[in-house]
């Protein structure tokens, strides 16, 4: 493990044994408020990648790969593609629903005249696929090719923010208001930065850098977010991108330590796991500065590992690494040959798979993290939604 790494573990596990400490000299009923988000919102507003792109993907012009605008992408629920990745509903859709709010427009199409204003008055969208915390720039600089689909980096995201509001609110007043009843995403984001590096190197030294740099702009972004009057964040971790076939198969290795038992990269993994750790250090320290805030930290890492590990017994079958929409290889997955393209097909139940497309999940699977989120299993403070029950969202 290179320094810098024994650093940031050294500092998040410090931080959270004070936090503990601090919070059990707390009387018992103070404790319970202080860990604890009731959650009742006006409208919500996200930002990120194509984890939680619900449609702005449909207003750029340049393709991505794999395609999300083609079928069968959308097959499960909305029938048709929607620019969602994946079969059909995300994290963000069923969130939305458990707070009874309707699914999240992309705010491309309000920019470009294909919404209306009355649209906007219950959340936006400003997630792209493909997007990075970091501007493109920063990845020109050090010599990466940058895919031509222009810069949707998480800060260009919080100037269309910006630009919404006078649409959103015509007074100061009118805009805390606002504001401070909305519930924001900020990510999952800061997967397409690491894949930056990670085209050209898998050497621990070299990739750790990038980390404090993404979780830097996600920190920043946050507190001009609260500078503006937003009170409520939740913020997503990484996935545990070393399950990801698209990975599983560009790494693939005859050395079995490299993998855990359920067939995962290990090295890759922990890389996500530091992003997450420092990640949490500064919400931690976030929540220091503003104590008026609730800043939620959402354990997609977590509760998206519990399928690889369990899959029967939230109802997936089969081998649990391979991809519903691919073709040839060990995990149904190949690189010239993803989903979308002539020729490729999906399987014929995604809700028997976790990984739809080999970058990624299906509609089942998100569902799954979507419950473990809102039942306060994996959020730190735990979130509670007081209409959520588990049989709600299984019959969304």
């Amino acid at each position: 493990m290179a320094i810098g790494c024994d650093i940031i573990i050294g500092k998040w596990r410090a931080a959270n044994a004070m936090m503990s400490m601090a919070w059990s000299l707390l009387p018992p009923l103070l404790l319970i408020l202080s860990t604890t988000v009731t959650a009742s919102f006006s409208s919500l507003f996200s930002f990120g990648d194509s984890l939680t792109d619900t449609g702005n993907l449909n207003f750029i012009s340049s393709l991505q790969s794999p395609n999300c605008l083609l079928p069968p992408y959308g097959q499960t629920y909305f029938h048709r593609p929607t620019g969602r990745c994946s079969d059909g509903r995300l994290i963000l859709d069923f969130l939305a629903d458990s707070l009874r709010l309707p699914y999240l427009e992309p705010y491309l199409g309000f920019k470009n005249g294909a919404l209306k204003q009355g649209n906007t008055e219950q959340g936006m969208n400003f997630a792209v696929a493909g997007a990075s915390a970091l501007d493109r720039g920063f990845f020109e600089e050090k010599g990466f090719t940058v895919d031509a689909t222009g810069n949707f980096s998480l800060r260009v995201q919080l100037d269309w923010f910006k630009e919404l509001l006078p649409s959103l609110c015509n007074s100061s007043s009118g805009c805390k208001n606002v504001i401070g009843n909305s519930l924001f995403i900020v990510g999952e984001i800061g997967g397409n930065d690491y894949g930056y590096p990670l085209s050209k190197t898998t050497a621990f030294g070299d990739l750790v850098p990038y980390i404090p740099q993404v979780v830097s702009v996600i920190k920043s972004v946050i507190r001009e977010l609260i500078d503006l009057g937003a009170v409520t964040f939740m913020v997503p971790g990484m996935l545990p991108l070393g399950c990801n076939s698209a990975y599983l198969t560009r790494f693939e290795t005859t050395d079995k330590e490299e993998y855990d038992q359920v067939g995962c990269l290990k090295w890759l993994n922990t890389f996500y796991e530091y992003h997450n750790e420092l990640l949490q250090i500064e919400l931690n320290q976030l929540r220091g500065l503003y104590p008026h805030t609730n800043i939620i930290y959402a354990d997609y890492f977590n509760a998206a590992l519990q399928l690889y590990k369990f899959p029967e017994q939230f109802g997936f079958g089969g081998n649990v690494l391979k991809v519903c929409c691919g073709v040839d290889g060990p995990y149904n997955y190949n690189d010239t040959c993803k989903c979308g393209e002539a020729g490729v097909v999906a399987c014929d139940d995604p809700s028997q798979y976790v990984s739809w497309d080999g970058y990624h999940m299906t509609e089942a699977a998100y569902r799954w993290i979507a419950t473990a989120l809102l039942d306060g299993s994996y959020t730190i403070p735990k979130f509670n939604v007081s209409s959520f029950t588990a049989e709600t969202i299984a019959d969304i």
